[in-house]
């Protein structure tokens, strides 16, 4: 049987001809008899006496509106309230973010976005290691790629580099690294590798790209714990420009290899799908992305965004 031919029955009835009940849902009539026929084929009774001026309700019909009249308004008063919320910025959305955001991300704007919309509710779920956005319910994540997860839906909307830095006292006790290879000899503050393994830093330089091998005494995997080592003289971090150029200025770091650094490192906001993005999480993205460039944590890219540029992980990379 056909939800939707019980739907259109109690629209017949309640429009009182099968003339009247096409014209008000847009189908001829003589569909809506031959529709009608069906649902009275599956469910093996007659529903309605048709003449030529009028149609009445059988006996079975007449308890079978009453039975199905309430349900198919239900039905459609929870249609109608699904499409007003995904007109409205309203509801949870749930956000996956580093572990440090909040050490550079306003938490006063996020009060004043908040206050712009009192409907909204959000939720971070902060850390640097993966997060299952599926399992975890997550509606939208601020990743720096490359991101490697076919299955996921990127839209780049800013870059970064990360440059080397290092402390004076740390570089006056062992010599400031002259080249790319030189820093493999260095303590070098990363994040763990998997099962021990050492870490290789890319780095755009003179001559292109090169990679060199790295390792250390210390390893931490937040970009703010790595900072505060480089501040505390324990090696030479590879850090994002805008978390390590305050420090920059007033003297408590020095760049390494002024000519090399991990250029375009892309940040992208990530969905598990680019269909039915609901209006808070759109809102909360557009919010994010222009407080982030206000902030400089990044800098900007194109917004206008058409759909041949929203990819999939695997094309993002």
């Amino acid at each position: 049987m056909d939800l939707n031919d019980v739907a259109l029955f109690v629209q017949v009835v309640r429009a009182g001809s099968l003339a009247e009940a096409g014209r008000r849902l847009g189908i001829p009539p003589s569909t809506c008899s031959r529709r009608i026929q069906q649902l009275e084929r599956d469910l093996d009774v007659r529903l309605l006496q048709r003449s030529t001026r009028r149609l009445t309700l059988t006996g079975a019909g007449q308890d079978f509106f009453q039975r199905c009249a309430e349900q198919v308004d239900a039905l459609a008063d929870s249609a109608r309230e699904m499409v007003d919320a995904g007109e409205s910025i309203c509801g949870r959305v749930r956000v996956a973010a580093p572990a440090d955001f909040f050490h550079w991300f306003s938490l006063e704007r996020i009060g004043r976005f908040l206050a712009d919309h009192p409907r909204v509710h959000l939720e971070f779920d902060l850390s640097d290691a993966y997060i299952d956005m599926l399992g975890g319910n997550i509606d939208i994540a601020i990743r720096a790629g490359p991101i490697d997860e076919p299955t996921l839906v990127t839209r780049q909307f800013g870059s970064t580099q990360k440059t080397l830095v290092a402390s004076p006292a740390y570089l006056q006790a062992h010599g400031t690294p002259a080249s790319c290879d030189d820093l493999s000899s260095h303590e070098c503050i990363v994040s763990p590798g998997i099962n021990g393994a050492r870490v290789v830093w890319r780095l755009d330089g003179p001559g292109g790209r090169e990679q060199v091998s790295v390792k250390g005494h210390f390893q931490v995997n937040t970009a703010r714990a790595q900072l505060s080592a480089a501040l505390a003289g324990l090696g030479v971090a590879l850090l994002p420009t805008f978390m390590s150029e305050r420090y920059l200025s007033d003297g408590r770091l020095r760049e390494v290899l002024p000519g090399y650094a991990y250029r375009d490192l892309r940040v992208y906001f990530v969905y598990l799908t680019r269909k039915h993005i609901p209006r808070a999480v759109s809102a909360f993205a557009e919010f994010a992305r222009t407080t982030m460039i206000e902030q400089k944590m990044i800098e900007p890219v194109s917004w206008a965004v058409r759909p041949a540029q929203e990819r999939s992980a695997k094309e993002a990379v």
